[in-house]
């Protein structure tokens, strides 16, 4: 079999040489993900479940990216006070605004959508990673009100299920 290297080719692979020499060290190995959850006004499965985010609860990666989209008017995402590890960032979306943070310590982060908070529209982000249960009893004892208090109870009663908080 005979293998000849064609000018095209030869520029090509020079090319794709030089791209891959300009990533950040830990781009191709140690890429991350990013993932969306929707801001709703009510469910497509479900009508009757309104003012929501989906997913509600959603497991990702220490270093991921989470961008919050409002598919549907009036909504926001942000981080819920005394619901995020010490050491990370909160957040706080505008109204009608996508946001993306990116979440870089394990643990429990809890996010609400402000206007519509007492309706239980609220959500719960697990982080994977050395020390990720550090904050899970802080995060569980915030109080919360309205149809929050009954959300909250629920999200964290599916987390123990599906094993998150162990």
């Amino acid at each position: 079999m005979k293998f000849t290297i064609t000018r095209r080719g030869a520029l090509l692979g020079a090319g794709s040489l030089a791209a891959i020499s300009a990533l950040p060290i830990g781009t191709i190995a140690g890429s991350h993900s990013t993932h969306e959850v929707q801001m709703l006004n009510k469910d497509p499965d479900n009508p009757k479940n309104k003012m929501l985010f989906a997913p509600h609860i959603l497991t990702i990666n220490a270093g991921d990216t989470v961008t919050f989209i409002p598919s549907d008017k009036g909504h926001n995402s942000e981080s819920v006070k005394g619901m995020i590890p010490d050491g990370a960032e909160k957040w706080k979306g505008k109204i009608n605004k996508e946001i993306s943070v990116t979440l870089d310590v394990a643990g429990f982060y809890g996010f609400q959508c402000k206007p519509h908070v007492n309706m239980g529209m609220i959500g719960l982000i697990v982080v994977e990673g050395d020390g990720k249960l550090a904050n899970l009893e802080d995060a569980k004892s915030v109080k919360h009100r309205g149809k929050a208090k009954k959300a909250w109870a629920k999200i964290w009663e599916e987390a123990d299920a599906a094993g998150l908080t162990v």
